[in-house]
């Protein structure tokens, strides 16, 4: 049977072929290798007409442990290599810092200042885009890891070595006077305190002082009051005395008067007178008995109370009152007191401030010479570069070929692909039953 099968024009298919695709690029090829030495010849112009960048760069290391013996065995300023390390870095990325360097050194960065803008302004473009600091990564603890990096990007017209090492140099001044000031403080800090502790002392010892004198005067005024008490009562007991002993003496007088008895006597001789004893006896009276008063006779007895009449002060019968005398005169004036409140240096008194005094001393006469001071190593100064590091030529003219080549591929198949889609492509009868199209007969049966 047969069947006719007509041929249907289709608009091209959104496919590409790829062996078309390569042949229409080769034959191309002239545009591609245009556009890419075409690249390569602006990439090359720029590589070698851009303006070039130079950078140098500095490195710091932890100073020797030697070079900051003087300090910290100053006892008043701790600063271990590290720290020293860190107050540097601290000074090298301070905004004041390097805002007081430019200011400072105008005449190397007249290539930053741009005409419109004030100095701070040019200072603050200098400052973002010119210079870096770089720290070592803070999981590495290694003392080799111990370093900062400060790099400088400058044009060609600029001495970026003299900018760096002058600026690192500026940096490391800076914080050893900062250094200096903050030994000065703690040094005079140090010293008023232990000021105001001599002076704690020194009152301390005045209070001690005043409260000694107080209680040596209170003494004496207590031992006076109870010696002259003593001396009232001592005198009223011996006035009483001589009054009981007058009037003893006069009883006895009375009686010896009565008795005949002038002159003293005893009894046993009384006894003899009266029996008129004669011949020579010699007598010895052995008696524990007190002999009654008035055997001393009334004349004798007479004598003693006349005298006792007469007597108008009985002070020198008793040594009690010759005791206290002297000791009364000797409260007159306190010698201890007296001494105390004579002494001329007072300070040489004051108990446990000997070492105060010899760290005031010591801190006087502290004499560290912060102008060798070392801070840092200075590891690596900023040297003159060999090449610039911008624009790097060889990658600038390698990069500008490769974007020419794609330039024109891409061009190339934009080409391919606007002139395929405006060309009608016929589709194959029976090509593989996919691209052949037919219609079914009204009596053909369904397949």
């Amino acid at each position: 049977m047969n069947r006719n099968v007509p041929l249907h024009v289709t608009p091209s298919s959104d496919e590409i072929d790829l062996y078309d695709l390569f042949h229409s690029i080769w034959r191309q090829k002239r545009l591609v290798l245009g556009c890419a030495i075409i690249a390569g010849v602006l990439g090359g112009g720029y590589a070698f007409l851009a303006p070039r960048t130079y950078e140098v760069s500095s490195v710091l290391r932890p100073a020797a442990l030697n070079e900051l013996d003087a300090l910290n065995r100053s006892e008043v300023y701790k600063l271990p290599p590290a720290d020293a390390l860190s107050k540097v870095g601290a000074q090298l990325d301070s905004y004041e810092t390097r805002l007081e360097f430019f200011k400072s050194h105008q005449q190397l960065f007249k290539a930053f200042q741009k005409p419109g803008q004030s100095l701070e302004q040019s200072f603050e473009d200098f400052n973002r885009n010119a210079v870096n600091l770089i720290l070592p990564d803070p999981k590495k603890a290694d003392s080799l890891s111990s370093y900062i990096r400060l790099e400088l990007q400058y044009p060609v017209d600029v001495d970026g070595v003299a900018i760096l090492n002058g600026f690192v140099d500026y940096a490391i001044g800076a914080e050893r006077e900062q250094v200096g000031a903050d030994l000065k403080v703690i040094v005079n800090n140090r010293l008023n305190e232990l000021k105001g502790k001599i002076d704690a002392a020194r009152a301390n010892y005045e209070n001690e002082k005043e409260s000694k004198i107080a209680s040596l005067l209170e003494s004496d005024r207590l031992k006076r009051a109870q010696l002259q008490d003593e001396l009232s009562a001592l005198r009223l007991q011996m006035k009483m005395e001589r009054s009981d002993r007058l009037a003893e003496l006069t009883e006895a007088i009375a009686i010896a008067k009565s008795l005949g008895i002038k002159t003293p006597t005893t009894p046993s001789a009384m006894a003899d007178a009266s029996r008129g004893g004669s011949g020579q006896v010699m007598r010895t009276e052995v008696n524990n008995q007190k002999i009654p008063l008035y055997f001393m006779g009334s004349n004798a007895l007479e004598a003693e109370r006349d005298a006792l009449q007469r007597r108008t002060n009985d002070d020198f019968t008793n040594a009690r009152v010759a005791e206290i005398g002297k000791e009364l005169q000797m409260l007159e004036v306190n010698r201890k007191v007296e001494v105390m409140r004579r002494r001329d240096n007072e300070d040489i008194f004051l108990q446990d401030v000997e070492p105060l005094r010899a760290e005031v001393a010591r801190l006087r006469n502290l004499n560290i010479d912060m102008s060798n001071l070392k801070l840092v190593t200075i590891d690596r100064r900023a040297q003159e570069p060999l090449a610039p590091i911008k624009p790097k030529k060889a990658l600038v003219v390698a990069l500008s070929l490769t974007a020419g080549l794609v330039l024109g591929l891409v061009i190339a198949l934009i080409r391919y692909v606007v002139q395929n889609r405006g060309q009608p492509a016929p589709y194959s009868p029976l090509e593989e039953g996919r691209f052949s199209r037919r219609e079914r007969k009204d009596d053909e049966p369904l397949l």
